[in-house]
């Protein structure tokens, strides 16, 4: 699944093409994806020009005048900037045509195999935006301001779950995902199965430090591309190459030599080094 790194790939390829242009056309090649295409999403949008692309966790904003269009990636799902007239492929479900600019492609395709991708719209009229119900649950930015180790000590007092599954449930910190959680956590030393609620200040300073190292890394590095996801140009992201715990069971630790582990947490694996993180 495209993880915050990736959506944040994504929207930084697609702003340029995107920013400030009309909407020519809407096409949808099916009723919906994971849920059904809002009505007459396509007369909605014809005309209108989207201000600027925007992302909130995992999910893409494209902010028009009188509302926003929401975009998740799912399981599977990526979007590219074509030209206009490139033949549509088997999964290729939804095209955006913005009015002709120049020679700059103005097609954004979305893609997505597995169906699991979501096309929501808030209208202004409903209310402020974060109170979108994809929306109005999801805890901090990790890559702003308001995030660091009090945010994380604060919110898991009460909370005796592991702390992997307390930072993938993402109601405190949002957009931290399998990949990266693995990753931060043994930046940190931390073990994933470790209780929430009995890790300390010094330790949550640290956790939340690496968390943003990490994101921040692997969004120069375009994400990282284990199945499908690739960038707005085609291109894969290869962060993957720099895994220290990830997909790496079986393998000696890049620190110590010992052997990664891999467990499984709430139907996801986890990996973490045994000397490493306690």
């Amino acid at each position: 699944m495209p993880e915050l790194p990736e959506v944040e790939v994504t929207r930084q390829g697609i702003a340029p093409y995107l920013d400030g242009q009309v909407v020519e056309a809407l096409i949808l090649r099916r009723e919906g994806l994971r849920w059904p295409f809002p009505a007459g999403l396509s007369q909605l949008l014809a005309g209108e020009r989207i201000a600027y692309c925007g992302r909130r966790g995992k999910y893409l904003l494209l902010h028009f005048q009188h509302g926003v269009l929401i975009i998740h990636l799912g399981m599977s799902g990526h979007l590219r900037m074509l030209p206009l007239g490139v033949p549509v492929e088997k999964h290729d479900h939804v095209d955006i045509v913005m009015q002709a600019n120049g020679d700059a492609p103005n097609v954004l395709r979305f893609t997505d195999a597995r169906r699991f991708g979501a096309v929501l719209w808030h209208d202004h009229r409903e209310g402020p935006l974060l109170s979108h119900t994809a929306l109005k649950r999801l805890g901090v930015e990790p890559l702003e301001p308001g995030f660091d180790g009090k945010v994380l000590f604060s919110a898991s007092r009460k909370r005796s779950v592991a702390i992997k599954q307390l930072l993938l449930a993402g109601d405190i910190v949002v957009g931290v995902g399998n990949i990266y959680c693995s990753e931060a956590l043994f930046q940190a030393g931390i073990k994933p199965e470790a209780a929430a609620n009995l890790i300390s200040r010094a330790r949550y300073d640290k956790l939340a430090q690496a968390i943003r190292q990490i994101l921040a890394a692997a969004i120069l590095k375009g994400g990282s591309t284990l199945r499908d996801f690739v960038q707005v140009n085609g291109q894969s992201g290869y962060f993957q190459q720099d895994y220290f715990v990830y997909a790496r069971a079986g393998l000696p630790c890049r620190i110590c030599g010992s052997e990664i582990r891999q467990i499984v947490q709430g139907q996801r694996s986890s990996f973490f080094c045994p000397k490493c993180q306690r």
